[in-house]
């Protein structure tokens, strides 16, 4: 950017950083959604690496905490499977490393006993429907918050042998 003055660089780049911050006022971001806003508000390419990467620098944007919380929180709060998760990871812009480690927090035993608690529930709701009903719509109940189908029919028939 040779024919900015430094001056004008110094405002293209307090504007961008306002943008970003206002973003991230609302709620956590990671860096791959920061980037394409800068993009949408046509902030030079490198005006915006400069400021991400300022950000980053100083730990205001922090995508490996970024996908960790991400991964707690659709676990804990909504049953998704860590494999729901990484896909929803993946569609924010985030790296494999940074999906990985967030997921390792979710293990094997977490999974299941989360795909059987979302099992009991689905079932207890449709209690005096036929069983057939009552397995096809626990499955797919498990199956939208991303649990493998063996996992789902674990679950499920356990559930379903506790009644």
């Amino acid at each position: 950017m040779p024919w900015l003055t430094p001056d004008a660089h110094t405002e293209q780049v307090e504007a961008a950083r306002d943008i970003v911050l206002r973003r991230l006022d609302r709620s956590a971001a990671p860096r791959a959604v920061l980037a394409q806003l800068l993009e949408r508000k046509e902030v030079d390419p490198a005006v915006a690496q400069e400021v991400l990467d300022r950000l980053e620098a100083v730990g205001v944007i922090d995508d490996a905490a970024y996908a960790a919380r991400l991964a707690r929180t659709r676990f804990a709060e909504k049953g998704a499977a860590r494999r729901a998760i990484a896909e929803e990871l993946r569609r924010k812009g985030l790296g494999e490393g940074h999906i990985r480690a967030a997921l390792e927090q979710i293990d094997g035993e977490d999974e299941a006993a989360a795909a059987l608690a979302l099992a009991r529930k689905r079932l207890a709701v449709s209690r005096g429907l036929e069983p057939s009903v009552r397995r096809r719509r626990a499955l797919a109940a498990l199956g939208r918050k991303g649990y493998s189908a063996s996992v789902a029919a674990g679950a499920v028939e356990r559930a379903l042998a506790e009644e």
